[in-house]
């Protein structure tokens, strides 16, 4: 049976142990459930988004109003409209790999041409991203990576706003880990040609509520977004979004104690992959890392199929001959997968 994520999304129970999906099991902020109970609207929305879920996101991003937002179904809803949008009359765009599974299918659903710049233990290189942007309509960085959990340089951020800018190239920073980062601040990327893409799915634990959204200074992509949407999904869940609007007011203290969490976790599952002999590099933020392991495709069907241990296949991600591995489940799972990963090895 060929293997695809769909057979994995979803997934859960106690019968299984999943490195697989990347939702968080950590609880959403409690303050997010108090409006239930009287809360009593029902009819559609503003296509564009509720005014104070975009009015309170436009207080996170300097010289910004509630109109530079789309709030979205998830940061996936985002990436779509705005690769619609800049797709109409065709073109390329720059992917780093590896690369989020989805990014690929987006761009060529939505009539882009997928163009793939190398990177150094996941981080780009400049001088092959300057070859290959010249010739692209838009590029996209996703810095903390998933499948990798790399960060890309501050130095490396700032070529490519200053490039892309004086190319007139559009970038999409997806940035939905941007809270959930071990080893320095983040670095956001701005500028007229910035969209940026964010959702409440990773940092507050939401997946299930779809809630994302895109912010840019570009007026032409805020409306084309939402000219696309009100055709398509109409409005993003006002229930949802009333609810996102309660975790922005969330005291920063949650997340830094939720990071606090991630960051053991990647501390223990890096460690365990190293005493197993892979090569695999250290991730920085997000909740995932990538090991090289021999015949991937065998190992993450039989390790799904005979043992009930979800991992994702590296090809997906255009990491070939690697599995991606979730660390977002309790440690005492991480410890028992990594020793069913560990036998599994041994006898191959």
């Amino acid at each position: 049976m060929k293997i695809s994520p769909s057979m994995f999304i979803g997934v859960n129970g106690d019968d299984h142990i999943s490195f697989g999906a990347g939702q968080p099991d950590l609880p959403p902020p409690e303050d997010i459930y108090k409006i239930l109970g009287k809360y009593r609207h029902f009819k559609y929305g503003l296509v564009q988004g509720q005014d104070n879920l975009r009015e309170q996101l436009s207080k996170e991003f300097k010289n910004s109003t509630k109109d530079d937002f789309v709030i979205t179904n998830g940061a996936s809803e985002a990436i779509d409209l705005t690769l619609r949008h800049l797709g109409r009359e065709g073109g390329s765009i720059l992917l780093h790999k590896p690369y989020y599974y989805s990014y690929v299918p987006l761009a060529q659903f939505n009539n882009l041409k997928p163009i793939f710049t190398e990177t150094v233990k996941g981080r780009i290189d400049m001088d092959d991203f300057d070859k290959k942007v010249r010739d692209c309509k838009a590029v996209m960085i996703n810095s903390p990576s998933n499948p990798t959990g790399r960060l890309q340089k501050i130095k490396t951020l700032k070529e490519i706003e200053k490039l892309c800018q004086d190319l007139k190239v559009t970038i999409i920073s997806d940035e939905v880990y941007k809270d959930l980062i071990y080893e320095r601040e983040n670095y956001m990327l701005q500028g007229d040609q910035v969209v940026t893409i964010n959702s409440f799915s990773k940092t507050f634990s939401m997946c299930g509520f779809r809630v994302g959204y895109l912010y840019s200074n570009h007026r032409d992509i805020i409306e084309g977004a939402t000219e696309l949407k009100t055709h398509t999904s109409m409005n993003t869940s006002i229930v949802s979004q009333e609810m996102a609007y309660e975790a922005t007011k969330v005291d920063r203290s949650f997340v830094d104690r939720q990071v606090k969490i991630w960051k053991e976790r990647r501390d223990l599952i890096y460690k365990g992959l190293q005493d197993l002999g892979l090569d695999v590099w250290k991730p920085e933020g997000a909740f995932y890392v990538l090991p090289k392991v021999k015949d991937a495709d065998r190992t993450v069907s039989d390790l799904y199929f005979k043992y009930k241990v979800i991992t994702y296949l590296g090809e997906w991600f255009g990491a070939p001959g690697r599995i991606r591995l979730s660390y977002a489940l309790d440690s005492e799972k991480i410890e028992k997968g990594l020793k069913i990963i560990g036998n599994y090895l041994k006898d191959q």
